[in-house]
């Protein structure tokens, strides 16, 4: 169950596809029962703390949980993971035995597609589900890096915005999307992210054109980009 007094009613269309947008960071397609997550960079902590960067080692705990959460409450049939999953080549093979496990019940009864990332290019199939480069549902793509093409569901970029409310600044992770194509906020605890006023976004959307689904505290607000700095 999720908190009370959650707002669940943000929709994001994608080329005529409708998708609950879930405060969590994750979509939910309702007829495909297909839920979205992407970017969980897992075990980034302890990729930086191998560099000699200390950082509290509990974000992949803490991802998962939040995985668990939104699986628990939408019971997806299937689920796909839009690439970055892991944060580097090596991170699967630190895994702890709770962590792992944890991951191999959230994949129990249900279809997992791992889409491959520029972080973790080369998946291992020990990892249970299936390894793609992208996937084809309908008129959907998903895939990690996006292209700006009709029907696109990427993660990558990590989109945030930032918007003034009441005299002062906020910024939130969000999803960006004008309903021809839409980019993923990233799910990870541990993963930063980059304003939606960037460049990269004006390269995806070819305007200014497009809305961005804000990650609040109790719901989902939509904003559109051209308010956010």
């Amino acid at each position: 169950m999720h908190a009370a007094g959650w707002d669940d009613t943000t929709m994001v269309s994608v080329a005529g596809i409708d998708f609950v947008a879930d405060l969590s960071g994750a979509l939910f397609c309702n007829d495909e029962r297909l839920l979205v997550v992407s970017d969980l960079h897992l075990e980034k902590g302890s990729s930086f703390a191998r560099r000699g960067v200390l950082l509290p080692p509990f974000d992949t705990a803490a991802t998962l949980a939040a995985l668990s959460d939104v699986v628990e409450r939408r019971n997806p049939r299937m689920v796909i993971a839009l690439g970055d999953s892991f944060h580097d080549a090596e991170a699967h093979d630190r895994l702890s035995s709770s962590d792992a496990e944890t991951l191999r019940g959230l994949q129990r009864g249900r279809d997992w597609i791992w889409i491959s990332g520029n972080h973790d290019p080369s998946l291992p199939l020990s990892l249970g589900g299936t390894v793609a480069d992208e996937v084809g549902i309908g008129t959907i793509v998903f895939r990690h890096e996006p292209t700006g093409a009709v029907g696109e569901i990427a993660g990558h970029l990590h989109p945030k915005a930032r918007v003034s409310r009441r005299g002062r600044s906020v910024e939130r992770r969000c999803f960006a999307s004008d309903g021809l194509r839409a980019v993923m906020p990233a799910f990870g605890a541990y993963a930063g992210g980059l304003s939606i006023r960037d460049d990269a976004f004006a390269t995806i959307f070819k305007s200014i054109g497009f809305m961005a689904h804000m990650l609040g505290d109790r719901r989902v607000h939509t904003v559109a980009a051209s308010r956010c700095y």
